[in-house]
């Protein structure tokens, strides 16, 4: 199976939600768009032309988070990627917690899984560093704004006075909000994104192998394969079992017997037919 359990849950509790809250934020973007271009024409009448250097600001500032926000969604990828990875270590650990106790397994596995926490751990900080800088860039852009179009008022020798002052300031707290709102939108629209690619990317795996549900034997024997060929990926020439011969009668019972890793749970996954099969027959009724 490509999706484990964990990763599946993950995909309903985690991904389903952040899709789920993508229309909310969404109205966000344009509503933040006209309210900027409303205060534009509100502070184009009020201090004239000296309006174009706070656009001039504001067009900068959009400018230097386009690339961060790509950095972003690599980022927002590569920790959702190593969320499944310890999701899915950590729910075999504990499915199995039995099997970890009687071979003293505890300190390997807890090695492997803060390992698996490490790596979530540099991407999520990348993630929250991005975010940060997205902040910062945001926030300060009201000040950024304030100050050039007051030395745009300055050099072109444009007159202030309690009016058009107190229109500006008025204007610009207006539109501060909408402006400092602009790093979440955008780390929603990232998040869903990347939400949408991974469950788009579940909802187009291949259903089990529909060769092994649709094959039944006809006979004594309930289960038989022959010369079959078992590979968990879907290379070909990477089998995981080879050649296997299997008869069960009816009414027997079977033990499955090998070392660690020789195979056995593998086998009684093909039969589920759970494991692709690249060679052989396989049948059951």
């Amino acid at each position: 199976m490509k999706h484990s359990s964990a990763e599946i849950m993950s995909y309903v509790t985690v991904d389903a939600y952040r899709i789920g809250e993508f229309p909310y934020r969404f109205h966000q973007t344009w509503t933040a768009s006209l309210q900027l271009c409303i205060a534009l024409s509100i502070l184009y009448n009020a201090v004239g032309p000296a309006m174009i250097a706070s656009l001039v600001v504001i067009i900068i500032t959009v400018l230097c988070n386009a690339p961060v926000a790509k950095v972003q969604h690599k980022f927002q990828s590569e920790l959702r990627k190593a969320q499944d990875v310890r999701l899915k270590a950590m729910s075999e650990s504990l499915t199995h917690m039995k099997v970890l106790k009687l071979y003293a397994w505890e300190k390997h596995f807890k090695m492997v899984i803060e390992g698996l926490r490490e790596i979530e751990y540099k991407w999520l900080s990348a993630y929250q560093l991005s975010r940060a800088y997205n902040r910062v860039l945001f926030w300060a852009s009201p000040v950024f704004v304030s100050a050039a179009t007051f030395l745009t008022c300055y050099l072109l020798k444009i007159p202030l006075d309690a009016s058009n002052v107190f229109t500006f300031v008025a204007t610009l707290s207006l539109v501060q909000d909408p402006i400092r709102q602009i790093p979440d939108v955008i780390g929603v629209v990232i998040q869903a994104k990347v939400a949408f690619s991974r469950i788009e990317r579940f909802l187009d795996t291949p259903e089990l192998s529909g060769q092994v549900r649709n094959k039944h034997c006809i006979g004594e024997f309930p289960i038989v394969m022959n010369s079959g060929s078992f590979s968990w990926d879907e290379n070909p020439f990477k089998s995981t079992l080879k050649n296997i011969n299997l008869v069960v009668k009816t009414g027997a019972k079977v033990a499955i017997c090998g070392e660690v890793g020789s195979g056995k749970s593998t086998l009684l996954a093909a039969v589920l037919g759970e494991v692709l099969k690249t060679e052989g027959m396989l049948c059951f009724l």
